[in-house]
């Protein structure tokens, strides 16, 4: 639940961004995710996570950037830099192998589990699927953005699809590691 809510940032420019100036709309999501990395500084109930400062720094620098331009910005320009700098932090936390869903996860486990080798393997993988459907956004956003010639339908169907298989991956691959484990300590108890 934890991982999502650092979406909340994400999830209210989506919201916004339609309805509201582009400026107003990454001032608010940029407000959101600094009030969620206050929450956990100040309270100390959880880490700082790389997702979340670097939301906070991506909706802020972007909240910057069409202030300066004067709310002369696309949407659909600036989807392209919200899900590509989201890509971006991504694969930032992977190459440092602090995969970001690896902060979250910790939590969730108990330290046995987060100390076995291949918990960090495995949060490479989910973290791996969600930067993939994050560089399929950001393609799809530039589609959106430079192409009018392919049908709006279709980069929303893609975008869709990218975030829906993410979502449906994050559920799967954590109960098929968990049956894998169980057959296997089955297999030894006969064996």
């Amino acid at each position: 639940m934890q991982m999502v809510l650092a979406f909340a940032p994400f999830i209210a420019f989506a919201l916004l961004s339609r309805n509201v100036p582009v400026t107003v709309a990454l001032s608010i999501a940029a407000l959101v995710a600094l009030a969620q990395l206050a929450n956990d500084v100040l309270r100390h109930r959880r880490s700082v996570k790389i997702l979340e400062v670097g939301t906070t720094l991506l909706f802020g620098g972007l909240a910057l950037v069409a202030w300066q331009r004067g709310g002369e910005w696309g949407i659909a320009e600036v989807r392209f830099w919200v899900d590509g700098g989201l890509f971006l932090i991504v694969a930032f936390s992977m190459l440092i192998r602090q995969p970001f869903t690896l902060q979250y996860a910790r939590e969730r486990v108990s330290a046995e589990i987060a100390a076995r080798p291949g918990f960090l393997r495995f949060n490479q993988i989910l973290s791996g699927v969600w930067a993939l459907a994050f560089l399929v956004l950001t393609a799809a956003d530039h589609v959106m953005a430079h192409m009018p010639q392919v049908p709006l339908w279709i980069g929303i169907a893609v975008s869709v699809g990218a975030l829906a298989f993410a979502f449906w991956f994050t559920g799967w691959y954590p109960a098929r590691r968990q049956r894998m484990a169980a057959e296997a300590a089955a297999q030894r108890a006969a064996g």
